[in-house]
């Protein structure tokens, strides 16, 4: 079976398309794009990066036919320097250096979920060395707020004023945790929203389910729902699942969570746990007081044990929204993932109930 295509390779989004448009008639050295997760970042800064490594550039973007484009897809362009986790860059398929993937391989060490500071001084390295042919050098940092504060400082200095043709994107879901001498470095783009039905239609084309046709459109709906709008956040929540039965685990959530049932949320690690919980006190705090939800249909809820919430039952699902916020401090590194699943569905179990 033929491996697929980089992702760089793949054609962009029409509403990041339009954004790298208006990126690449800007001047600078240095840009960083920012919002929320889902709104495809990292397929933004690489399609970035690689016009400005492109022979042949047009206003659209990389010509995608030069040599330059085509060792930007097989990740072996010298002229580009990617700064990743080291758990990002396994799964995009990013090379690490020989002696970090020895350590790995040879499990002395897990990966690192930080960008590490000799990371940065690799990429230091790396603008000072004479370009391969091209006319300028790229470093692509994602997601930035992954450098800690001697990560970011070490990079700091050449970010402000790099030597020679070097140019920086850095993307981040969390641009308030920079360092604001990064920030201030850096032109700054917001990343823009897809209008909903512009995305579900995006995803239609991309997503098929397990006998190669397209998903069904009313399954992509309901997780682009779940993901809030952000398509590239749908991508995450089905992990190469089929979307019917992703769409039907979502639906299935809310119910199974108020009857403690541990199954509907086992196949997520604790921050997805978390977020999953968060958006499900979103909506049913939401539905008790009127509003609509957000994430979940109406139906799909947990009923109210009554025509009009009492003080008490709101109580319960504001100390259950605090109770969520402390938990997402420590999901990274729970001491045991399973018993916090229990402690995370049962405390849900008891503000339910209590709603």
């Amino acid at each position: 079976m033929s491996e697929p295509l980089p992702r760089a390779q793949a054609r962009l989004a029409p509403w990041l398309q339009s954004q790298l448009r208006e990126l690449l008639r800007r001047q600078g050295h240095a840009v960083l794009l920012s919002g929320p997760s889902g709104l495809g970042q990292y397929d933004l800064a690489l399609a970035l990066a690689r016009a400005w490594l492109c022979h042949a550039p047009t206003p659209e973007g990389a010509c995608g036919q030069c040599s330059s484009c085509h060792t930007v897809d097989v990740r072996t362009h010298p002229d580009l320097c990617v700064l990743l986790p080291e758990t990002l860059s396994l799964e995009l398929g990013w090379p690490l250096d020989e002696k970090v993937q020895d350590d790995l391989d040879s499990k002395r060490r897990k990966p690192s979920k930080e960008i590490k500071v000799e990371a940065a001084r690799e990429a230091i390295g790396f603008t000072q060395f004479t370009r391969s042919g091209g006319s300028t050098k790229a470093v692509l940092v994602y997601p930035a707020e992954r450098m800690n504060g001697i990560t970011a400082n070490t990079l700091l200095k050449t970010l402000e004023e790099p030597v020679g043709e070097v140019r920086f994107v850095l993307a981040t879901q969390a641009a308030d945790q920079l360092l604001a001498t990064i920030r201030s470095r850096c032109q700054s783009h917001s990343m823009g929203w897809p209008a909903f039905d512009e995305a579900l239609s995006w995803l239609v084309e991309q997503v098929s389910d397990s006998r190669g046709k397209p998903a069904e459109r009313e399954d992509l709906r309901v997780l682009l729902a779940a993901a809030g709008g952000r398509p590239s956040d749908v991508l995450e929540l089905l992990q190469g699942d089929d979307a019917k039965q992703a769409a039907s685990r979502w639906r299935a959530l809310p119910k199974a969570v108020a009857r403690g049932d541990l199954s509907a949320l086992a196949q997520w690690n604790p921050p997805q746990v978390v977020q999953a919980l968060q958006k499900l006190c979103h909506d049913v705090w939401a539905q008790r007081v009127g509003a609509e939800p957000r994430y979940f249909a109406a139906q799909d809820l947990p009923a109210g044990k009554a025509r009009e919430p009492s003080h008490r039952a709101l109580y319960a699902l504001g100390q259950w929204s605090r109770d969520l916020s402390a938990s997402a401090r420590n999901a990274e590194h729970p001491y045991n993932a399973g018993l916090m699943l229990e402690a995370l569905v049962s405390r849900a179990q008891l503000a339910l109930n209590a709603a």
